[in-house]
């Protein structure tokens, strides 16, 4: 089974980027400067922002389903020159290849069929599978840690 991993577009987050540092307050966001190497993965364009880079960390809703219990928010980071990106079918971005992952199947009503903790390098192989079952509709990938959310995948 092909999958196809989605970015969030970056459309819905365009007006954030001309917000001064009290209007991104008002909205419970921040404007950031990267310090550390791989510690600021982009949603968007799914690579980790450099060192030096200016980068949003906004709450999002990941999951907008109003009649599922699993309706749920949390944290993301976005490049402020971010540039949307679709991984070709049955590709892994390195910024999820590199990190450990929370993976959670989904079927159409957005209800949890399955999840669980696997490394990076596992994702493609975990995604196919899950991916089999005519009950899932997309995975969702958070990071295991912390449990923010990633990216989604669908079949491809």
């Amino acid at each position: 089974m092909t999958f196809r991993i989605h970015a969030l577009p970056v459309e819905p987050f365009r007006p954030l980027f001309a917000m001064d540092d009290a209007g991104l307050a008002a909205i419970g966001a921040i404007r950031m400067t990267v310090g550390q190497p791989n510690s600021a993965p982009c949603r968007i364009s799914l690579v980790d922002a450099a060192p030096g880079e200016t980068l949003i960390l906004l709450n999002h809703r990941h999951l907008d389903a109003p009649a599922s219990p699993y309706r749920s928010r949390g944290p993301i980071f976005v490049r402020e020159k971010a540039v949307a990106t679709m991984p070709a079918p049955g590709d892994v971005p390195e910024m999820l290849s590199r990190r450990l992952l929370s993976i959670r199947a989904y079927d159409a009503s957005a209800m949890m069929l399955d999840a669980d903790v696997i490394e990076g390098q596992e994702l493609a192989a975990r995604l196919a599978v899950s991916l089999k079952d005519p009950a899932v509709e997309f995975v969702q990938i958070h990071t295991a840690r912390r449990g923010c959310f990633m990216a989604e995948a669908h079949r491809a």
